[in-house]
């Protein structure tokens, strides 16, 4: 299951039915996503990051009947996970004094474009999962392991003069696929 806001909704509903199954697919699915922006977007160190894991998830487990729209699960981890994050620096005295917000922007509005960049980073990722396997393997080669258009053909057994348009075509569906899924912030 991806991060669309469908799928989001479906999984927190078959959560709220009891479903234990549900429950652990839904910490899966967006534990990378809360480590991220404790670890990377906040810089905590591996315990605190864990504790703000830890933290994020228990809220939810108790708040899952009070969350309004299922499809903002998504939004609603992210932000309790950057105001967990933002408490667990303050209690850390990595506070900036409260009566100078200039220095509070400073500290914590550059973090803002990094979690911006995880979070599509991260939905760019789901995305790629719900491309078909073929299309999935394609953008991965092309993209992430940097492979030529000879290497992919090569290894999947496709004429290296198709691989262009195969990767247009996949590139199309993935926009297709990111643009559905997004959920707005």
């Amino acid at each position: 299951m991806g991060a669309g806001s469908a799928n989001d909704a479906e999984l927190v509903a078959r959560c709220r039915q009891g479903d234990a199954a549900a429950w652990s697919e839904l910490v899966e699915l967006f534990s990378g996503y809360v480590y991220a922006i404790a670890a990377r977007g906040f810089r905590l160190g591996e315990h605190d990051a864990e504790d703000v894991f830890q933290e994020v998830f228990a809220r939810l487990f108790e708040k899952l009947e009070t969350i309004r729209d299922d499809s903002a699960v998504r939004f609603w981890i992210g932000q309790t996970t950057r105001r967990l994050a933002i408490d667990k620096l303050r209690a850390g005295g990595r506070e900036a004094p409260a009566h100078d917000p200039e220095l509070i922007d400073e500290t914590f509005g550059a973090d803002d474009l990094e979690l911006g960049r995880l979070e599509v980073a991260l939905d760019v990722r789901a995305a790629v999962e719900e491309l078909p396997e073929a299309c999935r393997e394609v953008v991965v080669r092309f993209f992430l392991r940097d492979q030529s258009y000879a290497q992919i053909g090569e290894a999947m057994g496709i004429p290296p003069g198709t691989i262009a348009s195969r990767i247009s075509r996949c590139l199309t569906r993935l926009r297709d696929t990111y643009a559905e899924g997004r959920v707005p912030v």
